[in-house]
């Protein structure tokens, strides 16, 4: 059952990382590039937004990895520990002044993978 979980987690990584940096990003930057904010706060904005696509595929290989070779399943704490911080910041900055995080699918994506790794790991 833990090869499951774990390859959940992989499969939702790998989604959000397809929609997160394809789809997503696409959407992002027409929305930054029609702004008029300075050149480089949009070229940082475009590392921070990619940086996150990276961490996704970071988690889709870590988790796949995992759910072939258990006996290495320690490093799946920190990638777990990064999903659930991730999650808990959507939720705390949507519960404060930024309602529309909790509209997106960040806390329900790193939560779900973060959730699905543990109980693949535990």
């Amino acid at each position: 059952m833990s090869f499951w979980f774990l390859i959940m987690a992989a499969a939702l990584s790998l989604l959000g990382a397809f929609f997160h940096g394809v789809i997503g990003g696409r959407l992002y930057m027409q929305n930054i590039n029609s702004s008029e904010m300075e050149s480089l706060t949009k070229s940082l904005s475009l590392v921070s937004w990619h940086v996150f696509t990276i961490f996704l595929l970071v988690s889709t290989f870590t988790f796949g990895y995992l759910a072939y070779y258990p006996e290495v399943s320690s490093v799946a704490y920190a990638i777990i520990a990064i999903n659930l911080l991730g999650a808990a910041l959507f939720i705390v900055l949507g519960l404060g002044n930024h309602r529309v995080l909790l509209k997106l699918p960040g806390a329900y994506l790193m939560g779900g993978t973060a959730l699905l790794a543990w109980l693949g790991v535990g």
